[in-house]
């Protein structure tokens, strides 16, 4: 059993910045997916990277303002997100595939309860 916590979020103003992080215990070797749910809206897929860290997949809404890496020997995937705007308030997930084709196919087996990120105008 893999358990994922994210951590990182807050209260900024626009303009700012925050990293996120997703930690993971157990097997850590997946494919890691951020996504974010803003209040009465669906849950947004945000950004994917592989096991390797080699191959990144992001929204256009967030391209340019958002990277994705991970340090696989801390089991850890952050998401930088810059030039925060008020319309990425919304709570951050982290999720696991198996394999990127499962990514793909939508087929995620952990997720992280998320974290909460408010910006103000």
């Amino acid at each position: 059993q893999v358990q994922l916590v994210e951590s990182g979020g807050g209260l900024v103003q626009a303009g700012g910045s925050l990293r996120l992080s997703c930690a993971a215990s157990g097997r850590t070797l997946y494919t890691m997916v951020w996504f974010r749910q803003a209040p009465g809206k669906e849950r947004e897929f945000v950004v994917a990277v592989s096991w390797s860290g080699s191959t990144t997949e992001y929204a256009d809404s967030v391209k340019g303002r958002f990277t994705i890496s991970r340090d696989n020997a801390k089991n850890t995937v952050y998401l930088q997100i810059n030039s925060l705007k008020p319309e990425d308030t919304a709570v951050y997930y982290c999720a696991a595939a198996n394999r990127w084709n499962d990514y793909i196919s939508h087929k995620y087996v952990y997720w992280g309860q998320g974290t909460q990120v408010t910006v103000s105008s």
